[in-house]
C-alpha cells in the first residue's frame, strides 16, 4: 500500500548538526515507515483485515484493514488475528471483547489483556506496542480504571482512555537469535567496544597495562556517570501521582 508507506530516512545515531547523539547506530538496511493507526478514529464501521505483514520497524506484526468505504489502516497485529476477520472500534458499550477490536476502558470487563494503550484520551495509542505484551485491567473506580503494565507497575488512567483488546502476536520474538553478526548489521547494530578496551581519553575504564581491570568501585559510562542499580527516572515526574506501585525494586 503505497499510501500507507513513506521512507524512513537514516540518521546513523547523528542529530540534525551532524553530531553523534545514540552510538552503535549505522549501516542499516533501508526501510519504508508503515503509517500505522494510533488512534482508531473509524467509529463503528467494522473493518476486514485483508493482510496480516511484517513491519522492519517493530517487533509484533501488523494487520493491513480495508473498510466497507474503501480506506484502508494498518493496526498492531494481536495473538489470534487472522486474514479475513473482522475488526471494530467503538467508544460504545456494545462492542464485542475480541482481539483486534478497540474500545473505552470503562467498557473493558476486569482481567481483559489490553494493548495500544493511551496515556492522554484521544491521543493515540502510546505504550504496549511491542511484541508478546499485554496491560491487565484490575478494577475500575467511577471515572478512573487502574491497569497492570507489562513493566509490573500498577497504574491509574483515566476511563475515557482507549485501548485495543488482546495481547500482542510474535510473543517468540525474545528468543530469536540473530545467528550472525551481518544480522545485526542489517538492523543498524553497529559493534560496541567494551571500555577497558579503550585508552583513557575516550573512557572511564581505559588505560592500564595489559588485561587490567575498570580500576574504580563501581562502572561508569563513557561520560562519567556511575552505572548498575543508578535509578535513571526523573525525580518528582509529574506522572507519579498516577502511579500505584512502581515497577522500581
Amino acid at each position: 500500500m503505497k499510501n500507507l508507506l513513506t521512507i524512513n530516512k537514516k540518521s546513523s545515531g547523528r542529530n540534525f548538526s551532524g553530531k553523534i547523539t545514540v552510538r552503535g547506530q549505522g549501516g542499516r538496511q533501508k526501510r519504508y515507515l508503515r503509517l500505522v493507526d494510533w488512534k482508531r478514529n473509524v467509529l463503528d464501521m467494522p473493518a476486514r483485515v485483508a493482510a496480516i505483514e511484517y513491519d522492519p520497524n517493530r517487533t509484533t506484526d501488523i494487520a493491513l484493514l480495508v473498510y466497507p468505504n474503501g480506506v484502508k489502516n494498518y493496526i498492531l497485529a494481536p495473538t489470534g488475528l487472522k486474514a479475513g476477520d473482522k475488526v471494530v472500534s467503538s467508544t460504545k458499550a456494545t462492542v464485542e471483547m475480541l482481539p483486534g477490536n478497540a474500545t473505552l476502558l470503562k467498557f473493558m470487563p476486569i482481567g481483559t489483556p489490553i494493548h495500544n494503550l493511551e496515556l492522554t484520551p484521544g491521543k493515540g495509542a502510546q505504550i504496549v506496542r511491542s511484541a508478546g505484551l499485554a496491560a491487565f485491567v484490575q478494577s475500575k473506580d467511577g471515572d478512573k480504571v487502574i491497569v497492570k503494565l507489562p513493566s509490573g507497575q500498577t497504574r491509574v488512567f483515566d476511563a475515557e482512555t482507549k485501548a485495543t483488546i488482546g495481547a500482542l502476536g510474535n510473543e517468540h520474538h525474545k528468543e530469536e537469535n540473530l545467528g550472525k553478526a551481518g544480522r545485526s548489521r542489517h538492523l543498524g547494530r553497529r559493534p560496541k567496544v567494551r571500555g577497558v578496551a579503550q585508552d583513557p581519553r575516550s573512557h572511564p575504564h581505559g588505560g592500564g597495562e595489559g588485561r587490567s581491570g575498570i580500576g574504580m568501585k563501581s562502572p561508569k559510562s563513557p561520560w562519567g556517570k556511575r552505572t548498575l542499580g543508578r535509578k535513571t527516572r526523573k525525580l518528582h515526574k509529574y506522572s507519579d501521582k498516577h502511579i500505584i506501585k512502581s515497577n522500581i525494586r
